[in-house]
């Protein structure tokens, strides 16, 4: 359980992001939440039930002329 005030977002919930990180390794590019996923550098996740989400950053900027 999240021992936080206000609690963080569980690891199903939409702002699953959120949560606060408990372990960060930037060396390697990850980091622990405290709701239990595993946040990638390229912002994709493992959550703790083994699923994965894809990374999502957005990729496409937008070119605006000078």
């Amino acid at each position: 359980m999240c021992p936080h005030e206000p609690g963080c977002p569980s690891a199903e919930a939409q702002d699953r992001e959120a949560a606060r990180t408990v372990a960060a390794h930037p060396e390697q590019g990850w980091s622990l939440l405290c709701n239990g996923v595993v946040l990638f550098e390229d912002t994709g996740e493992l959550l703790p039930n083994g699923a994965i989400i894809a990374p999502h950053r957005p990729t496409d900027m937008a070119i605006t002329a000078a």
